[in-house]
């Protein structure tokens, strides 16, 4: 039976072996604990070894629950509950009584109400060729468009707005969102964490509902409806996922059965710098919880990956080096994802991860944690230091570029360009951009992203970077979509699209992303004209050339690339189509000759050229 299948609950018989999950080996505890249809009612059962007593509330009726297999469970099954009737549970210690919703419900009430809700999960997929041929990307194209779902569009525009009449609902995303993100050349889509939270600032990153999909956009099915259409379009679907924290409603995990069950019991560690409450990951029943939900939203909601947020916690106490590798966690997350891919071939797990701690993406196996890949923030840092500098000053700055380079082979890197850069004052990556004017940032814009899609390596781009938004992302209002309306910024759209598609479309930007012979430098000690130049290649002997002009003049130059028989012209980013001043000319020649490859380039601005350069040019 596939993971797919297994997830999904569907007989009151469903069994777990609490060995394992006391070991903190089970990925399918969801199916034995929470809320399970039957026949004719639903069973409710709960993890609370502490409680003196348990009792459902249900629908404002007080049922008791009684204790089964070692004691350290709860169950009642109730004939005649259904779907969409909302419950907690009340658990008693120490005299005294809170009310706490499921850990394990698959559906919660609309912030700001918080009991849990008898879910249905029932939906017949439509997404079986996609299923049956998905892989990780290791040598395919991965380009990112990274999303807030309750801010990519609002029904109220741009006005800011909490109002939950003004979220479009997953239904009607699944119209929206699989065109627009085949336009743009996007391969996947990566949400923003949509288990359920009780705060809309937190963007879900502070978590109540493990199992539960957020409220906010509808029910469970309008969920699994969205990736649905995705997957039919072609779209791969990733979603953020919390394993390092909680948050601290009185209601959720912290004290669920009076005493600390999931945190530590020591403020030192169990609160973390968020305020929320941090996992104690040497109770197995704990890491049996996290990996049950992960597997889950593999497997019930058919995501294709899952990026986890804040690793430098898991590898270090609070992410504190100084303090030490934190080996329980570091164990828990090793388990994860082992587990995960062995449930769910095809699928991969993503590791945001700021550490320098070596190996990440090595397998399990040969001593690493087992990431399929790890987020570059250093990639990300220098890149943005660089594009911040004013051109006469990057000489000085030049090897921000280039230092990348020399260990993009060592982990299977993503270069991420995320919401946590365009926020909290930090700017829009257009905005940061070194010019006074609104086209000269653009520009310098276009170079960047000409500079990321051709770098070793997977892309992430947070919703609005296609547009050139200048405004900080608010998650009260929807992206600047008006802009569309200015020919500068329609020029910035169209130049995202089509550098999507060309991406897609030059297995030399993607095929070799973590082998060393898929990259070559041309021109790395350019300072003086802050000129880059490199070469990607595919195992067919495709060769794509990679040249950047940051400096803030024209430039033309013959490129050392020996032996070249033929170029041709692929995108510019200075083309008047996008906004720039050099006339459109695609696939247009370039002039070769025994010295190389002969360019000309407008300031701040890239070339993408293909060229067919024979073998004895390799390494």
């Amino acid at each position: 039976m596939r993971n797919a299948d297994k997830c999904l609950p569907e007989t009151n018989e469903a069994t777990m072996d609490t060995r394992n999950f006391y070991a903190g080996e089970e990925f399918f505890a969801h199916l034995m604990l929470g809320a399970q249809t039957t026949g004719d009612g639903v069973r409710f059962r709960t993890f609370a070894p502490a409680a003196e007593k348990v009792e459902l509330l249900l629908e404002g009726e007080v049922l008791p629950m009684e204790r089964f297999a070692d004691g350290n469970f709860w169950e009642t099954t109730i004939a005649g509950a259904h779907v969409g009737q909302a419950y907690e549970f009340r658990i008693w210690h120490g005299g005294t009584c809170m009310d706490h919703a499921d850990p394990y419900a698959y559906q919660a009430e609309l912030r700001p109400r918080h009991r849990s809700v008898v879910a249905d999960l029932t939906h017949e997929w439509r997404d079986a060729q996609w299923m049956a041929t998905r892989t990780d990307c290791r040598d395919r194209a991965m380009n990112i468009y990274e999303l807030h779902l309750g801010s990519w569009r609002k029904r109220s525009g741009d006005e800011p707005s909490d109002d939950p009449s003004d979220w479009y609902t997953y239904d009607e995303l699944a119209d929206m969102l699989p065109s627009y993100l085949s336009e743009l050349g996007a391969t996947h889509v990566e949400f923003l964490p949509l288990n359920e939270h009780p705060f809309d600032g937190s963007w879900g990153y502070q978590p109540t509902g493990f199992f539960a999909p957020t409220s906010r956009y509808g029910e469970p099915q309008g969920l699994m409806r969205l990736v649905d259409a995705l997957h039919q379009a072609g779209i791969g679907c990733i979603i953020d996922f919390v394993p390092v924290h909680f948050a601290t409603d009185t209601w959720g995990l912290a004290d669920y059965d009076g005493t600390p069950l999931f945190e530590y019991p020591h403020q030192d560690v169990g609160v973390s710098e968020w305020g929320s409450r941090n996992f104690m990951h040497s109770r197995g029943e704990t890491c049996s919880f996290l990996q049950s939900a992960a597997n889950f939203w593999l497997g019930a909601y058919h995501f294709d990956g899952i990026r986890m947020d804040a690793i430098s916690r898991i590898v270090y106490w609070q992410g504190d080096e100084t303090r030490g590798v934190n080996g329980m966690a570091v164990d828990f997350v090793k388990t994860l994802n082992s587990g995960l891919r062995s449930l769910n071939p095809g699928c991969f797990t993503v590791a945001e991860d700021s550490t320098s701690l070596a190996g990440c993406t090595t397998p399990v196996e040969q001593g690493g944690l087992g990431f399929d890949y790890k987020w570059d923030m250093g990639w990300m840092h220098d890149t943005l230091e660089l594009f911040q500098t004013p051109p006469a000053r990057r000489p000085d700055t030049y090897h921000k570029l280039t230092f990348s380079m020399a260990y993009f082979a060592n982990e299977r890197y993503l270069l991420p360009l995320s919401h946590d850069e365009v926020v909290h004052g930090k700017a829009t990556v257009a905005q940061k951009m070194a010019a006074s004017d609104v086209e000269g940032k653009l520009a310098q814009a276009r170079a960047l992203c000409l500079y990321q899609m051709a770098h070793p390596g997977k892309k992430l781009n947070f919703m609005g970077w296609e547009i050139g938004q200048l405004r900080e992302w608010d998650e009260r209002r929807e992206q600047d979509w008006f802009l569309r309306r200015y020919p500068a910024h329609d020029a910035f759209f169209r130049f995202a699209c089509e550098l999507g598609a060309l991406y897609r479309s030059q297995p030399a930007l993607w095929e070799l992303d973590y082998d060393e012979e898929g990259f070559a430098w041309v021109e790395a000690n350019g300072e003086a004209d802050v000129l880059y130049a490199f070469l990607r290649r595919g195992t067919g002997g495709a060769c794509v050339l990679c040249v950047l002009n940051l400096s803030d003049k024209p430039l033309e130059r013959t490129l050392g690339v020996r032996g070249a028989t033929r170029a041709t012209l692929l995108l510019d980013t200075d083309w008047q189509r996008f906004g720039g001043s050099t006339p459109d000319a695609e696939g247009s020649a370039v002039p070769c000759s025994e010295g190389g490859v002969s360019v000309r380039l407008a300031p701040c601005s890239g070339l993408l050229i293909e060229a067919d350069i024979p073998d004895a040019t390799r390494r």
